[in-house]
């Protein structure tokens, strides 16, 4: 598994042993546009480079086309999302053909988004269990070290090599922006968009949004355009080859947009709203300075912004619905997706997250019953709102941000930036830590939170990431005056 950030040379670690290895290389990647900005690179270098792709934009002739030509030798690269992946006779064709690696692009959708944003990505590991004798290389640009462990273990990766090789990205200036009334914040995001020299992104919270901003930065003289999923795929495809080429200045999006990215001089990305965890939020904010020139992140923020994300935290699924989905199981046990989800009485969307929580029990060691499926949802619900309080910490420290962030990830021994806005402000305390017996990532017990791992210190608050709970933040004298942690052996 290899964590490293955008522009860091993740292609080039599977696309060269792919080259080495006899046998083709499957990618699994999220987005449509990536895939086909990636395969037609590819094609560009030479036939040991020969890449097709398999989606929904191809009609069933062409990808059966791409199938055989895989099989037959004629291609190195095949390209598909995880949900052909997850189709029967893909599947089939795919174990036929031996691949020799298969490469998993964006591989933190397998855990941070997994339970509402690509079901199919938490199924990978049980479908690239079917494939016998391959290597998997799986790659993302951020993942916290409880991510990271995620991953491996949704994967199935065995005995696997983690190269983690930073986050920092010392060209990003880092800024947060308090915004009092919703009026103020529309107006801060337009006016900085227009001071900044660009190209640049614009992060909207929704498609309405998107829309909006998009037509008031175009008429203020900015190139600008909407970008979000409720536009047909040729539009989406379209907007983002121009922008790539240079033809758009401000591309306004949804979080949609964004993930693989092939634009090097990118030089701000613009939140109007905070996203919901740091995840996301630097995720999308390393898009910018790409050429490693200076480049600017800068959210804008509002605590009801929060309180909105919290209010849509997934909720836990209805007892009647876990039953049908079990009952369903139990009875076609080699059942499709699709018939599946029509046994169950649900839409495909609430049978792929009930399915995944069930997955998710399985992989625990326990049974799959209705109570056990029902208590993961409410884990996965806690952990979720706490990432979301996290986002609410970043946005509101007076300390380094870029330092917040590198310790969120699991970064030890950073030092302020001197770049961000706090630094630049002077509000980062310069006074020493208080002497702690605990470290980043030593494994400890709380009373009432359960297992946990040491995320980092800032002052007197020590931040504890529990397996069943999520972030908590808590007063470290408080900690050891009570005794409040029991360190575990690593």
């Amino acid at each position: 598994m290899l964590v490293a950030p955008t522009g860091g040379g993740k292609s080039l670690a599977y696309q060269l042993p792919a080259v080495l290895l006899d046998g083709p290389t499957v990618v699994v990647s999220p987005l449509l546009a990536l895939q086909e900005d990636q395969a037609t690179r590819l094609e560009l270098r030479g036939e040991r480079t020969a890449a097709r792709r398999i989606s929904s934009a191809e009609t069933k002739r062409e990808r059966a086309e791409a199938l055989a030509a895989a099989t037959d030798g004629e291609i190195e690269f095949l390209f598909l999302a995880p949900e052909q992946l997850a189709n029967d006779d893909v599947l089939t064709a795919i174990q036929a053909m031996r691949p020799s690696l298969v490469a998993v692009d964006e591989a933190h959708c397998v855990s941070a988004w997994g339970h509402d944003f690509r079901p199919d990505y938490l199924l990978l590991g049980e479908i690239l269990a079917q494939i016998d004798g391959i290597r998997i290389i799986a790659m993302t640009a951020t993942a916290a070290p409880p991510v990271r462990a995620d991953i491996v273990e949704r994967l199935r990766l065995h005995d696997p090599v983690i190269v983690v090789t930073g986050t920092a990205r010392e060209n990003l200036y880092l800024g947060v922006q308090r915004c009092l009334e919703e009026s103020d914040q529309k107006r801060a995001v337009l006016a900085t968009a227009l001071a900044l020299d660009g190209p640049g992104i614009v992060y909207a919270g929704t498609r309405q949004a998107t829309e909006a901003y998009a037509a008031e930065l175009d008429a203020a003289g900015l190139i600008s355009r909407a970008y979000h999923a409720g536009l047909p795929q040729r539009v989406r495809e379209e907007i983002q080859a121009e922008f790539t080429a240079g033809s758009i200045e401000v591309m306004v999006a949804t979080s949609a947009f964004g993930m693989g990215i092939d634009k090097a001089d990118l030089r701000y990305v613009l939140h109007a709203q905070v996203p919901e965890s740091p995840d996301e939020y630097y995720q999308q904010v390393g898009r910018a300075g790409r050429d490693q020139r200076p480049a600017v992140g800068i959210a804008f923020y509002r605590p009801e912004d929060l309180a909105l994300a919290r209010f849509f935290t997934p909720s836990v699924p209805r007892a009647e619905d876990v039953s049908g989905v079990l009952g369903a199981l139990a009875a076609q046990p080699d059942g499709t997706r699709d018939e599946l989800a029509e046994a169950s009485g649900l839409s495909d969307r609430a049978y792929g997250r009930i399915r995944n929580l069930i997955s998710d029990v399985v992989s625990a060691g326990a049974a799959p019953g209705v109570q056990a499926v029902t208590e993961r949802a409410e884990v996965a619900r806690s952990i979720q709102k706490s990432r979301i309080e996290m986002m609410r910490a970043y946005a509101e420290t007076r300390q380094c941000r870029r330092q917040f962030l590198l310790r969120y990830f699991g970064e030890v021994g950073t030092e302020p930036c001197a770049d961000c806005d706090n630094c630049r402000a002077g509000t980062v305390s310069d006074a020493p830590e208080l002497p702690s017996p605990y470290a980043a990532q030593d494994p400890v017990r709380h009373a009432t939170f359960g297992a946990g791992v040491v995320m980092g210190l800032e002052g007197d608050q020590l931040t504890v990431l529990f397996d069943d709970v999520g972030y908590r933040t808590l007063s470290l004298s408080t900690v050891i005056d009570r005794d409040l942690l029991t360190e575990l052996p690593t």
